[in-house]
Order: C-alpha cells, then sequence, then structure tokens
C-alpha cells in the first residue's frame, strides 16, 4: 500500500517531537525553569538561545523540548487510562447486554452531557495539581467514545458462529472476551488510539494554559500561558509552543486517518 504524503509528514512530525523527547536532557540540560538569558530575546537575535527567551529569560528551544516531554507523557498516558476505561464499560455492555447494557450506557451518557473540560478542570482543581492528576482528570473524562466504539463491535461479534461454538464448548466468557472478541475488535481501538492522544494534549495544553497543570513541569500549554502576557511585544512567545502542538496534534489526527484507510478495505480501494 502507497503511503498519502500527508501521513508520511504526519509520522516525521511525529518522530521529531519524540526525538525532541528523548533527547531533551542531552541537548538542552538544566531545569527549563531557570532564566538564562536576557528577557525578550526573538529568535535568532542570540544564536546561544536560537529561538529566543520569553519575558522571564528562560531559554525558548529548552522549554519546547522538555515540554514534548510533558506533553508526550500525559498524552500518551491519558490515552493508556482512556483505552483502559473505555474497553471494560464497552466490552462488558455489548457482551452482557441486559440491564448491565442499560446501566453502562447511563453512566456513559452521564459523562457525555457533562462537559469534558469543565469536569478535568474541576478535578484538577479539587486535587493537587500534578502531572498524574492531570492524567487521572483526562482519562476519566475522555473514555466515553472508545466505550461507544468498543461496545458497538462486542454487539456485532458477540453472536458469531465461533462465538457460539466457544460457548457450546463450555469455554468461560472471560476466555472467549480475551481470546475471541477483542483481538478481533482491535481495529477501531488502533485507530481511536492516535485520536485519543491528539485529544489528551490539546485538553492537557488548555489545563496549563489556565494555570492548573503540574506547576514543576514545564509543558507547551503552560509556555503559550506565560507568553500572553506579552504577546503585542513579544508573539514569538506564544507561536512557537502553539504552532508545536499545533503540529503535534495534526500529525496525530493524520496517522490516525491513515490507519483508519489502511484497516478499511473499502476505503482502501
Amino acid at each position: 500500500m502507497k503511503i498519502p504524503l500527508s501521513a508520511a509528514a504526519g509520522l516525521a512530525i511525529l518522530l521529531l517531537v519524540l526525538f525532541a523527547a528523548v533527547a531533551a536532557p542531552v541537548f538542552f540540560p538544566g531545569d527549563p525553569h531557570d532564566m538564562v538569558a536576557t528577557p525578550y530575546l526573538w529568535p535568532g537575535q542570540d544564536w546561544a538561545h536560537p529561538l529566543g527567551s520569553d519575558l522571564m529569560g528562560r531559554d525558548i528551544a529548552t522549554g519546547l523540548a522538555h515540554g514534548a516531554r510533558v506533553s508526550l507523557l500525559v498524552g500518551a498516558s491519558s490515552a493508556g487510562l482512556t483505552l483502559l476505561i473505555g474497553v471494560v464499560v464497552g466490552t462488558l455492555a455489548g457482551y452482557c447486554g441486559g440491564w448491565a447494557d442499560n446501566a453502562l450506557m447511563r453512566v456513559t451518557d452521564f459523562f457525555q452531557i457533562v462537559p469534558r473540560f469543565l469536569l478535568a478542570i474541576i478535578l484538577v482543581a479539587v486535587l493537587e495539581p500534578s502531572i498524574w492528576v492531570v492524567v487521572l482528570a483526562l482519562g476519566v473524562t475522555s473514555w466515553v467514545h472508545t466505550a461507544r466504539v468498543v461496545r458497538a463491535e462486542v454487539l456485532r461479534l458477540r453472536n458469531r458462529e465461533y462465538v457460539q461454538a466457544g460457548l457450546a464448548a463450555g469455554m468461560s466468557h472471560a476466555r472467549i472476551i480475551l481470546r475471541h472478541i477483542l483481538p478481533n475488535a482491535l481495529t477501531p481501538i488502533i485507530v481511536s488510539t492516535s485520536i485519543v492522544v491528539a485529544g489528551c494534549i490539546l485538553l492537557e495544553s488548555s489545563l496549563s494554559f489556565l494555570g492548573l497543570g503540574d506547576p514543576n513541569a514545564l509543558s507547551w500549554g503552560a509556555m503559550i500561558g506565560t507568553g500572553r502576557e506579552a504577546i503585542r511585544t513579544g508573539w514569538y512567545m506564544i507561536a512557537i509552543p502553539g504552532a508545536a502542538t499545533m503540529l503535534t496534534v495534526w500529525a496525530l489526527n493524520v496517522l490516525g486517518d491513515a490507519l483508519n484507510d489502511y484497516f478499511n478495505p473499502k476505503l482502501r480501494n
């Protein structure tokens, strides 16, 4: 299958962000919160700080690299928690049916009705802001779509011949779910993973922009939030981390579309 140009570009951007996150302690040692330069250095003005400095004198290139670590860590961890909750709820609802399905779907409806960003703000505000509290807040509020997708797949698969044959052979329900249903429902889960990661990165940036992120971890959203005070005199402080966030989210969405095309023969043709 020929890889679309947009998917190749998205993969290249994502690999670049991953490299920046992994290599940040090597190329940019030290604390990204340290004030190491003259404030308001524009990009290219001092090649010791190629992307300039913010209004507090912090190196933007250092913040960008270390911010990639925070954003990817929060995005991946939140997506993992989201998938865990969504897969468990969707599988139980679709396989059990009846009152269990109705009860789980009513819980799902509640989380769908309440704005997830507002609920995430409440959870982070009530608990002490930290990276893992943000992960918990995003994971708890972002699982609804995954649960509905998994439930639909399980409803489609639970009446297949191999499932009925397993029941007739005396296999336990847990074994049937783990060996026959979930492996055949992996495609939509894999496709939605990149979208979930992208959404969690955006939500984390929004929380950090509002000052609800981990104060000890510099993320792209926190850089944007700090730079908004100098939006007229130093708009690059917002533009650089904003562009990094936008390109990363775009890359993840493009890869999600490419995976959907690959796993869906009708779209591929």
